[in-house]
């Protein structure tokens, strides 16, 4: 896959620059052409997940994430409320000393200040949205 140079240093990016990419005030976005992308696009690592930004307005961004069985997020302090929202395959959250399981289909909702972790149980892709308060 080519890349895409940055326009704000030298560094080669795999998509247009946030400040392209998010400019129009009205988006159309298309999952399955997102979906694609990801698979597409090579991991890191093994057992590392995939992500790519759809839509950052303001203090709300939603991201598409791709994860192959086995890989997840570490624990991490949400910042602001976050949904978790599994479109495909099947996720395990631990927050708040509780354990949810999250099949296709299911959304999770977190308030801010939660600490929690992600493990995918197969092949996942999940479309997380995280709405900042107070954000310009």
């Amino acid at each position: 896959m080519s890349t895409l140079s940055s326009n704000t240093g030298d560094a080669e990016r795999l998509r247009p620059h946030p400040d392209e990419r998010f400019a129009d005030p009205v988006q159309s976005i298309d999952l399955g052409a997102a979906r694609a992308q990801l698979v597409a696009e090579a991991a890191a690592a093994p057992h590392r997940h995939r992500q790519k930004t759809l839509i950052r307005f303001g203090g709300t961004t939603v991201a598409l994430f791709h994860f192959s069985q086995g890989s997840g997020l570490p624990e991490h302090l949400t910042h602001g409320i976050v949904t978790i929202h599994v479109l495909e395959g099947h996720l395990t959250v631990h927050a708040q000393n509780q354990t949810h399981a999250l099949p296709a289909g299911q959304i999770l909702v977190l308030a801010k200040n939660i600490k929690h972790d992600v493990q995918a149980d197969q092949e996942t892709f999940m479309l997380l949205t995280v709405h900042l308060e107070n954000a310009h």
